[in-house]
């Protein structure tokens, strides 16, 4: 039985032309699409205010004295009194702390 012989390079230009047809009703779609950018939502920054103290603390980070900033003096007098009368050394160290209005 013989077989029909088939077109092949009749074939790949109707195939190519289905593509082509293809490609362009895609485009002609996206075109007429408007592109829509979604809106940021920026982040408000809450403004915070801070105060600066002089803090005393033991070995352990815990905080035993609070001084005023102005009064640095008075917080390495307190801290080398602590220091002296107990056996843990204790330091001065700035601190900021957030003002509630």
């Amino acid at each position: 039985m013989a077989r029909k012989v088939l077109n092949r390079k009749g074939l790949r230009e109707e195939s190519d032309a289905a593509e082509r047809a293809d490609v362009e009703q895609k485009t002609k779609k996206t075109a007429k699409r408007k592109v829509v950018k979604r809106k940021s939502r920026a982040k408000v920054v809450k403004e915070v205010r801070l105060k600066a103290f002089w803090g005393v603390f033991n070995q352990s980070l815990r905080r035993v004295a609070l001084f005023e900033y102005a009064q640095r003096k008075d917080a390495d007098a307190k801290a080398k009194e602590m220091s002296s009368s107990q056996k843990t050394p204790h330091f001065v160290q700035l601190v900021k702390e957030v003002i509630e209005e």
